[in-house]
C-alpha cells in the first residue's frame, strides 16, 4: 500500500534534500520512495492513499537513544529527586527487585506507547532489570507489541536477587532478535564499579558483544572515574562507533580526545543531567561537538523526568545558549538540536542507514505535526515550530516502517481504558509488595 503525504512543509534532515516549504513524501510499503515538491505524477503515486498535510509539518520521527522503559508505571514517584543516590536507593534498590516479568512487560509497553504518542519512532530501552530470561523476554514482548522501532539493551540488575543468566542469555536473545527486524539487541553495561564489577564494561563484556556481533551501550558515564575508564578502554582498543556512552558529563579533555579520535558515540540526557545533577549537571554538547561528535538525545528515567523529546530539545538549546552567551559564534541552533533528536540520534545507536531522516530508500518512520493549532499557528518556520512551539498533542500521525501507529491524533489499536487498568494494576501490585 502506497501513501502520498502532500501539501505540507517537509523537514527531511537529509543534508542533500534539505527542507521544502511545501512538498510531498511518497511511501510504499515500509519505505520512503520519494521526496519532492510535487509527486502527484510520480509512477509510485498511482493508486496511493493521499494524505493531505496542508498546514502541517512532515518530519522524521524522533530517536530516543536511552530510556529505562521498565519503570514507566512508576512515573513521577520521585519528582523532586535530590541526587543520583536517591534514585539508586528508591528505584533500583527499592522497587526494581519486586518486579515480575509481567511488570516488565507493562512498564516497557507503556513507555513505548508513550514514546510513539510523542513522535518518538525509535527507542533504545536500556533494560537494566533483567532478573531472569523471563524478565528479558517480557521486556522484548513489550516493545514488539507496540510496533515501535526498538532496541533492547540488556543488562543485569544493580541490586537484589536475580538468576545471574546475564550476559550468557544474550546469545539466546540474539537468536530470536535477528538484525533487520523492528526490535534489535545490544549489550548494556556501566562505566565504573558502582555496584560491583560484573556490570562494568571492559574486555570481557566487549568480547561477549563482539562474539555476538552486537553493539554496546554504557550508562553512568561521568566524572573522573569514567574518564579514567575511557582512557583504559582506548588502550585496550574497546572504543569505537559500535559503542554508545551515555551522559558524558564532567569528562576530562583527554577522555574527549579519545572519544573523538575513535568515533565513539555519545548520548546526552539533557533533563536528567540538569535536574538530577549528574556530576557537573551540564549536558556535554559543547564538549561533544568540539571532539567532532554529534550526539544523540535521550529521556532516561520517567520516575523523575519528562518523557517527551520536545523537553530535551528545549532544555539542551537553552542550557547551551546560556553557556555561550559570550560566544555567539558557538551557539547551537534549532536545526542542530533537531538533528541530535533525529539523524544524529539514529547514528548514535547505529541505525542511521535505516531511519533518522526522510531519505528515499530508508524506512518510513515519520511524523506529521499540526502547524495550525493554537500553539503552533501561523506556521512561519517549520524547524523553529518543531523545536520551540510544538508538543505531543500536535502530533497527528506517526508511521514506523510504513505502518500507521497514530492517526487523527490517537494511537491506533490501543484501548486507553484497558491500558490504564493494566498499568494501574501493575503499579498497585508493586506498591503492595513494597509496603
Amino acid at each position: 500500500m502506497a501513501m502520498l503525504f502532500t501539501g505540507g512543509a517537509v523537514v527531511t534532515m537529509d543534508p542533500e534534500i534539505g527542507e521544502l516549504g511545501r512538498g510531498d513524501v511518497l511511501v510504499s510499503g515500509s519505505e520512503i520512495v520519494a521526496v519532492g515538491a510535487d509527486l502527484r505524477d510520480h509512477p509510485g503515486a498511482r493508486g496511493a492513499e493521499v494524505v493531505d498535510t496542508t498546514g502541517s509539518i512532515v518530519a522524521p520521527g524522533f530517536v530516543d537513544t536511552h530510556r529505562h522503559a521498565w519503570q514507566a508505571q512508576m512515573r513521577r514517584t520521585i519528582p523532586d529527586v535530590g541526587d543520583l543516590g536517591e534514585y539508586l536507593s528508591t528505584t533500583l534498590a527499592g522497587v526494581a527487585p519486586v518486579y515480575t516479568p509481567h511488570d516488565m512487560y507493562v512498564g516497557t509497553r507503556l513507555a513505548a506507547l508513550s514514546a510513539l504518542d510523542a513522535g518518538i519512532t525509535t527507542m533504545l530501552d536500556f533494560s537494566h532489570n533483567s532478573r531472569s530470561a523471563a524478565h528479558s523476554d517480557a521486556a522484548v514482548r513489550g516493545l514488539v507489541s507496540t510496533g515501535i522501532r526498538g532496541v533492547h539493551a540488556s543488562m543485569g540488575p544493580h541490586f537484589g536477587e536475580w538468576d545471574r543468566q546475564w550476559p550468557a542469555d544474550l546469545s539466546r536473545l540474539r537468536a530470536v532478535l535477528p538484525d533487520g527486524g523492528l526490535v534489535t539487541l545490544r549489550l548494556a553495561a556501566l562505566a565504573t564499579d558502582i555496584v560491583g564489577p560484573d556490570l562494568v564494561y571492559g574486555t570481557e563484556l566487549a568480547a561477549v558483544a563482539r562474539d555476538l556481533d552486537i553493539a554496546v551501550s554504557v550508562d553512568a558515564v561521568f566524572g573522573a572515574a569514567s574518564s579514567e575508564a575511557i582512557l583504559g578502554w582506548e588502550r585496550r582498543g574497546l572504543l569505537g562507533p559500535g559503542l554508545e556512552l551515555i551522559h558524558a558529563t564532567g569528562l576530562t579533555p583527554d577522555a574527549w580526545r579519545a572519544i573523538g579520535a575513535t568515533g565513539t558515540a555519545i548520548s546526552l540526557a539533557p533533563s536528567s543531567d540538569t535536574q538530577i545533577g549528574l556530576d557537573t549537571a551540564i549536558p556535554a554538547v559543547d564538549e561533544a561537538l568540539a571532539a567532532g561528535v554529534r550526539p544523540g538525545l535521550s529521556i532516561d528515567v520517567e520516575v523523575a523526568l519528562a518523557g517527551d523529546m520536545f523537553t530535551q530539545l528545549r532544555v539542551l538549546l537553552a542550557v547551551q545558549r546560556m553557556r555561550a552567551v559570550d560566544r555567539p559564534k558557538e551557539r547551537i541552533t534549532t536545526r542542530d538540536v533537531l538533528g541530535f533528536a533525529t539523524l544524529d540520534g539514529a547514528r548514535t545507536i547505529g541505525l542511521d542507514a535505516v531511519t533518522g531522516s526522510l531519505t528515499p530508500g530508508k524506512q518510513a518512520d515519520l511524523i506529521v505535526v499540526d502547524g495550525e493549532a493554537v500553539n503552533t499557528m501561523p506556521l512561519n518556520d517549520a524547524i523553529g515550530t518543531l523545536v520551540l512551539g510544538a508538543d505531543s498533542r500536535n502530533i497527528t500521525t506517526v508511521l514506523v516502517a510504513g505502518r500507521m501507529l497514530k492517526s487523527g491524533g490517537h494511537l491506533t489499536g490501543v484501548d486507553p481504558d484497558a491500558l490504564r487498568r493494566e498499568v494501574t494494576a501493575s503499579r498497585d501490585a508493586l506498591s503492595a509488595a513494597l509496603a
